[in-house]
């Protein structure tokens, strides 16, 4: 209980802008809203209160009526990005369901690359949607073998997989794409030197499918039942 006492507050524990100032001109949402848009376009070292409220047509300290610190707009803004995914009522097969979560999860992360950088964050300060994905995944995993905390362990595993692979996505898209950097390791395993490197090359059966979902959903479904094994 004492610990719950001197927990700092967080951004949605208090209105949505400061009581005193001039008539309101802007939200959270909208706040919010311009922020990812320019941490999509320019990456999250670019997002401060200064230049959103450049981009916003306004001053930094009318920022400061809705979002107390940059950290607490890092704050909205992750939990912003994780309203956006569809956490419609699990069909029963657990397995699917979650499979379906962590594609979309991923998406998010390949959506917004600079996501990656607040996983840290996240762990700390939960927002709404944050707490409704939780309580979604779990929900999909009642039915599930395994402890609570294999549950908890699971969720938080399929969340760094999904950003892991949506790194690899976006290394991808510019030279040394996957299937020629595979071509390249395999000339240098064939000159003799790694003969381990060479056989399991030659098993693997060439580079990477180009269906860039099929490898993340294999491992989860291969590491999602062994997590929650009795």
């Amino acid at each position: 209980m004492a610990d719950r006492e001197t927990r700092p507050p967080t951004v949605w524990s208090r209105p949505g802008r400061g009581a005193r100032g001039p008539a309101p001109e802007r939200s959270r949402p909208q706040i919010t809203a311009a922020a990812l848009a320019l941490a999509d376009e320019e990456g999250l070292a670019a997002v401060s209160m200064r230049a959103l409220a450049q981009r916003l047509g306004t001053g930094p300290a009318s920022l400061y009526r809705y979002v107390g610190s940059r950290g607490e707009l890092l704050d909205l803004m992750a939990d912003a990005v994780a309203g956006e995914l569809d956490l419609s009522t699990p069909s029963g097969d657990w397995l699917d369901d979650l499979v379906g979560l962590a594609l979309q999860s991923k998406a998010a992360h390949v959506r917004h690359p600079w996501l990656a950088d607040l996983n840290d964050r996240r762990g700390e300060v939960l927002g709404p949607h944050a707490i409704d994905y939780l309580d979604h995944a779990l929900g999909i995993l009642a039915p599930a073998p395994g402890t609570a905390g294999q549950k908890l362990e699971a969720i938080g595993l399929l969340g760094g997989l999904a950003t892991l692979f949506a790194r690899r996505e976006a290394l991808a898209e510019g030279p040394g794409d996957p299937p020629a950097r595979a071509v390249r390791l395999a000339a240098v395993a064939a000159e003799g030197r790694h003969p381990h490197l060479l056989a399991a090359l030659a098993e693997a059966g060439g580079p990477p499918p180009a269906d860039r979902d099929a490898l993340f959903v294999r491992l989860v479904r291969r590491v999602l039942p062994a997590m929650l094994a009795p």
